[in-house]
């Protein structure tokens, strides 16, 4: 089947412009989702969802049935409502009652049911990364400026308060001249080990969960949680973790850019990777060691992880920096710091024990479901540039080599090699990703 008959034939009757949702009586004005996934983040975005007002889950998805029918009766008790089980998020899109897709479901699985849910007349939160690679994002947003979509991504951090008070100082120019900006990463994991291939959970369709992944015999490691840490279907910890560290710190550097009306950030010019694999001796194929730099001509950005050493950089295991010529600002875990000359301490302030952003994060979704603004993270402005980061940090690394990005054409310039790493070699039928202009 060819892909557009495919996206035609899965998608429902396309609704571009105004959401049904912004159009429904104000005395009835109640969002109704659907979260496919239900494991990891999928569970969390569950609950965070659910705790909302006004917002209805129709549907649970799951293609392992004891993951499925756990979170089933969670919600049932939690809401007082009993959602729909289902193996196939189609069954949600062809759903006119579906206002919104909310995917938990891992990185290969982000754009095509992104891409279907636009063509459907859905909205879509999506987890970060935006996709599995750097190309998948552009048909994305095609997407949804074609069907008139509202996509957020899942870096929760842009409807954090206490990140957007932070935000808030630096665009007052209390940093003066921001050239530089860092992020940093030591989640501490853990090997994998071999272990042999065996067979999927029961009732688990396991080609659907490949999707347009190659086919590979089954191995607990590629599925549950460490699908992450495989080309197949994961981006690694660059991806995983990173991206709310490189997110923060280029949403601060683009901030304090702004705060001197200079010419804004845009996309890096050039990217170098170094590191590897060199302390696990298991599976794994990301590296367990990395150094990105991303040079943006007259502004630089990095990222350093190293993920089996816990170890701190301006006090925090897990953070981002921005430095300007007349002072710097640390985040992390715990809360934010602002510095002036010689180190003094001049602002700060402390994470709230109960300041979960995920709900938030959810309901700004929700509300711009109704405005049909851009959310926080929207998945153009925001969300897909910050993912590029960890896609083209992690061909360069693949690559092996500096090299030159290309906004406009979204290559490395001269590096037909590289450029490999920038997409699938092949997307496996039915599962074909459409181009920008396909959508």
């Amino acid at each position: 089947m060819h892909r557009r008959e495919f996206l035609a034939a899965s998608a429902t009757t396309l609704l571009p412009g105004a959401s049904r949702a912004a159009a429904k009586d104000s005395a009835n004005d109640r969002i109704t989702v659907a979260v496919a996934g239900a494991r990891g983040r999928g569970r969390k975005l569950l609950e965070n969802f659910t705790a909302l007002d006004k917002v209805d889950l129709k549907y649970v998805c799951d293609l392992d049935p004891t993951v499925l029918g756990q979170q089933t009766d969670t919600m049932a008790s939690r809401t007082g409502r009993r959602p729909e089980a289902i193996s196939d998020f189609r069954r949600a899109l062809d759903d006119k009652s579906v206002d919104a897709l909310v995917l938990g479901t891992p990185d290969h699985w982000h754009a095509i049911p992104t891409i279907m849910a636009c063509q459907a007349g859905k909205d879509v939160y999506v987890e970060k990364p935006d996709g599995h690679n750097a190309l998948e994002g552009p048909s994305m947003i095609a997407a949804a400026k074609k069907y008139g979509r509202v996509v957020q991504l899942g870096t929760q951090s842009r409807s954090k308060p206490t990140v957007l008070k932070a935000m808030e100082y630096i665009r007052a120019g209390n940093l003066g001249r921001v050239l530089y900006a860092k992020a940093w990463e030591s989640s501490l994991q853990k090997s994998l080990g071999h272990p042999p291939d065996g067979h999927p959970p029961a009732g688990v369709d396991y080609d659907m969960w490949l999707g347009p992944a190659p086919k590979h015999a089954f191995n607990p490691l590629r599925f549950h949680g460490n699908w992450r840490w495989f080309f197949d279907y994961g981006t690694g910890d660059l991806g995983n973790d990173g991206v709310h560290r490189l997110d923060v710190a280029r949403w601060a550097l683009e901030t304090g850019i702004a705060a001197n009306k200079e010419q804004p950030l845009g996309l890096p010019r050039r990217v170098s990777a170094l590191g590897g694999k060199w302390y696990f001796d298991d599976d794994q194929q990301w590296p367990d060691t990395l150094a990105v730099t991303y040079d943006y001509g007259g502004r630089l950005l990095t990222y350093e992880m190293r993920i089996w050493s816990r170890y701190t950089l301006d006090g925090t295991t897990e953070g981002a920096a921005v430095y300007g010529d007349n002072g710097y600002m640390i985040f992390g875990n715990d809360g934010w710091q602002a510095y002036a000359l010689r180190n003094k301490l001049v602002a700060e302030d402390s994470y709230a024990k109960d300041e979960d952003a995920g709900v938030p994060h959810a309901q700004n979704f929700i509300d711009c479901m109704r405005s049909r603004e851009r959310p926080n993270a929207d998945l153009e402005t925001v969300g897909h540039p910050s993912s590029l980061l960890c896609h083209i940090g992690n061909a360069a690394w693949r690559a092996g080599r500096s090299v030159q990005f290309d906004p406009h054409t979204y290559t490395f310039v001269g590096d037909a090699d590289a450029n490999q790493y920038l997409t699938r070699p092949e997307y496996r039928r039915p599962w074909l990703l459409p181009k920008p202009a396909e959508v």
